[in-house]
């Protein structure tokens, strides 16, 4: 990990079978991340969408997934179209008792344009804890 990756681990009151559905069920992913117009839990599948500050520039998100392993791993990579970089995202998953521990990362946040401050790591870890500790959490636990 360099210092710009992004790292956040949380324990949910949620067993592992709920939690990959979270992550991998389109229908499941729009009540807590972004609204994609397609999802599939699929080694080489893209899938893109729109997303950004609500006041500030709607970049278009390109990502591939890279790696699934059922109730376990996924990963996929993340890029914004026109803009350089390629970044990894990886949630993982670690079955503890009736409980899940999710470990969410995101590396080679470096090779964005930082002199854009929307590619700050700071701004991907302030969305990423708040997409893990308050979205998914208030989804899984309700």
């Amino acid at each position: 990990m360099t210092k710009q990756d992004v790292k956040i681990e949380r324990v949910f009151d949620a067993p592992i079978q709920k939690v990959w559905e979270a992550l991998t069920n389109n229908e499941q992913m729009k009540q807590w991340y972004f609204k994609l117009p397609e999802f599939k839990a699929e080694k080489g599948f893209e899938f893109r969408f729109y997303g950004g500050r609500k006041d500030g520039i709607q970049y278009l998100h390109v990502c591939q997934i890279t790696e699934v392993i059922k109730e376990k791993k996924l990963a996929y990579t993340w890029r914004y179209d026109g803009y350089s970089g390629d970044t990894l995202v990886t949630f993982e998953l670690f079955e503890e008792g009736n409980k899940t521990k999710l470990v969410l990362t995101h590396e080679g946040l470096e090779t964005f344009d930082l002199s854009n401050k929307d590619f700050a790591s700071s701004n991907f870890a302030e969305g990423w804890t708040s997409i893990v500790n308050v979205a998914l959490k208030k989804y899984l636990e309700q």
